[in-house]
């Protein structure tokens, strides 16, 4: 036999397409032909495979190379076909029977002597092979993570010579079990938060509906000690939205498997960039967004982040993705996170302090907080003013303080019911959806339209506004909205955070 065909899969963002690796010897001068739109990685391969084969104790066949990946208009890149192509070359120099090869697919770069290195992006190969009902061949150190894909068959190898001996018979390896274990996290709790009876009002409403949330107020009120602690209240996150986090977590490390049922809580320095913050790059990578998905992003010093990064933050905020385009292809990464913001109310932080007096003019206010634009502000459904903490409320632990275990019943209760309701928490609803479930009596619909005219508010506010309401209808176990609900939401959307 002097073709073959191995199967493997490229790495496009989330997905993992199929890749034929075919491998063909002919006569003629030596030669090693590499074709198929390999970018630089993947053409070095032919160096790493020639040694890899011959200290595997192969024959490396002394004629006239040609490997096709196919489909050619599809990038290859990163070292994951030195595997496939490896095999191809054996499968097509009879040094390897074809007979269970087209039941696997493979993938791994080689190290000279043979042996098999991780690769990024295991995890949506797994998905792939496991739907196309075929073995997932992976180095073993990428084992661990492939096997958290639900019904996989994963082979994990060390070196290429202990795989062929697997395909062959000779030394069969058991397949890696399916890691279905979840490990308890621990989380900052909430009963260290002291005082601060609206915030954590907030963060519980927060946390039950999805919403994004603002804080805002002078320096050491506790804004990031609060935000710290609403990981630790969500609800576990379902399985798929686990095993996306890690596979996007894994692009950084292959190693992080876990802390893949804790939810993310993602936090950049104000100096992060649109890619930093987006993702991008000459070989797009998932940016903080997409990395804190199923979680939270915490910015820091809001203000202070740069306007153009800023603004990228609008749309995964309304779709929950993100679609990073090139000249000759898009990526999308999923995006779906939680917001949340802090910020002083002025430059040197102490506006409205009674303690400290503001050295800052209504002018420098006024440019300070116009860093945030008002369509990201539309997107923020609760905006929360703090004040500072009095000295015996923060050296007494307050009486009834309650821990994050206590808010997490509520919070899991009333994001139970809108699962049973409508399939998504309240911050994904949307078109006929909102208007079926939040349906209002005509006491509400006028108390809300004076509202909407009096707070100027514009379309997107309002149905924020009622998604909230929702939830807050929730925690109290109705299922009406009332005045009172929809008025405590109205109260969140804060008339003190002026532009």
């Amino acid at each position: 036999m002097e073709l073959s065909v191995i199967y493997s899969r490229a790495m496009a963002g989330m997905l993992a397409p199929l890749v034929r690796v075919e491998a063909h010897l002919s006569n003629g001068l030596p030669a090693f032909h590499i074709v198929g739109m390999p970018e630089t990685a993947v053409r070095e391969s032919k160096d790493r495979v020639r040694s890899a084969l011959l200290n595997s104790y192969f024959e490396f066949p002394d004629r006239r190379i040609t490997i096709n990946l196919s489909p050619a208009d599809l990038p290859k890149e990163g070292g994951r076909f030195d595997l496939p192509i490896a095999l191809g070359i054996l499968a097509a120099s009879n040094q390897l029977p074809p007979n269970h090869l087209h039941q696997h697919e493979f993938l791994g770069e080689l190290a000279l002597d043979g042996s098999l290195r991780a690769v990024p992006g295991v995890i949506p190969a797994a998905m792939a092979a496991t739907a196309e009902k075929r073995c997932l061949a992976v180095p073993a150190a990428s084992a661990n993570l492939a096997a958290h894909t639900p019904g996989c068959k994963i082979i994990a190898a060390q070196d290429l010579l202990t795989l062929c001996a697997h395909l062959n018979g000779a030394a069969p390896i058991e397949p890696t079990p399916c890691i279905t274990k979840t490990i308890e996290h621990h989380y900052p709790d909430l009963d260290r938060v002291m005082g601060q009876p609206l915030a954590r009002r907030a963060l519980e409403i927060t946390a039950s509906g999805g919403h994004n949330l603002l804080l805002f107020g002078p320096p050491g009120t506790g804004k990031t000690m609060l935000a710290s602690r609403l990981p630790g209240i969500l609800p576990p996150p379902n399985t798929e939205d686990a095993l996306i986090g890690l596979a996007l977590r894994s692009y950084y490390d292959n190693g992080e498997c876990d802390n893949w049922f804790k939810r993310p809580f993602r936090s950049p320095h104000h100096n992060a960039t649109s890619a930093a913050l987006i993702g991008g790059g000459g070989k797009p990578r998932p940016g903080e967004v997409s990395l804190a998905h199923g979680g939270v992003l915490f910015l820091d010093e809001l203000p202070e982040f740069s306007r153009s990064a800023l603004e990228v933050l609008r749309e995964p905020l309304e779709t929950g993705e993100v679609t990073i385009s090139r000249a000759n292809h898009k990526i999308g990464y999923p995006a779906r996170f939680q917001l949340v913001a802090a910020m002083n109310p002025c430059p040197c932080g102490y506006e409205g302090d009674p303690e400290h007096h503001c050295r800052c003019t209504s002018n420098q206010v006024q440019r300070y907080r116009q860093r945030i634009s008002g369509p990201l502000l539309d997107r923020i459904d609760l905006t929360i003013a703090m004040s500072r903490i009095p000295a015996s409320d923060l050296l007494n632990k307050a009486k009834g303080a309650e821990d994050s275990a206590t808010v997490r019943e509520r919070v899991v209760q009333a994001n139970r019911r809108q699962i049973d309701r409508q399939g998504c928490n309240n911050a994904q609803l949307g078109g006929a959806a909102l208007s079926e479930f939040c349906e209002l009596g005509k006491n509400e619909k006028q108390f809300l339209e004076q509202a909407m005219e009096n707070m100027k508010l514009s379309a997107r506010a309002l149905h924020r506004t009622l998604r909230v309401a929702r939830t807050i209808a929730d925690l109290e176990g109705v299922d009406t909205l009332n005045t009172e609900y929809i008025g405590e939401a109205l109260g969140y959307r804060n008339p003190e955070f002026k532009q």
